[in-house]
């Protein structure tokens, strides 16, 4: 199983709970600067958002991009993204293997944060299908999990054992995930994005 929302973890499947444990978790910038300086939006460029959660990732991108399309399978958090961001945003309540595809080469950026680390290979694959049918030649697929390292921090390691997501992989296992269709990529280790120890991977892989 490669997800679950099992105990107290299904109060997460609230959008106001997910927010709070964000707030406290997250580092302050930490959004800010995946933003700024991985996903790097420009003025006029349409971002697609895969697992969107409640958008909140609209509170650090700039008011000039184009267009921002979210989607994730969870109702309560499109609704509450709604009530939000009403027509910043597109928001839809779908899965990632059922997703209806936008004309290819639709979107400059796509986005899939915390995602991977809840799909099987099977669905991870047409995550990454999903972005490169999405993305115009020359743009990128950022993503962003937990990820297993040799020497990791044993409380980080412990964390992420006990996530919603069970299809934690190493960096390594992400990559080769990526590089099926998208072979140009970099990574990097994160290790202070939360206020608690914790590793996170983050990819950009860009479409040929």
């Amino acid at each position: 199983m490669s997800h679950r929302d099992t105990g107290l973890l299904a109060l997460l499947k609230t959008a106001s709970n997910y927010r709070l444990l964000q707030r406290l978790l997250l580092r302050s910038d930490t959004r800010r600067r995946v933003v700024r300086d991985i996903l790097r939006p420009y003025p006029g460029c349409r971002i697609l958002d895969i697992g969107c959660g409640p958008a909140d990732i609209l509170e650090d991108l700039p008011a000039d991009i184009g267009a921002y399309h979210g989607f994730d399978m969870n109702p309560g958090y499109i609704e509450a993204a709604r009530r939000r961001w009403g027509d910043r945003g597109r928001f839809e309540c779908q899965r990632v293997d059922e997703a209806s595809l936008p004309e290819p080469g639709s979107f400059d950026i796509v986005l899939a944060t915390g995602i991977l680390h809840h799909l099987d290979d099977g669905d991870a694959g047409r995550l990454f299908g999903v972005a490169h049918h999405a993305l115009r030649p020359g743009g990128w697929l950022v993503t962003y999990d937990n990820v297993y390292i040799e020497n990791q921090n044993p409380l980080a390691r412990w964390l992420i054992a006990r996530d919603r997501g069970q299809a934690v992989r190493t960096r390594e296992g992400y990559e080769a995930l990526a590089r099926r269709l998208f072979p140009r990529l970099e990574s990097i280790i994160l290790h202070d994005t939360l206020r608690l120890p914790y590793t996170i991977l983050v990819m950009r892989c860009v479409k040929d």
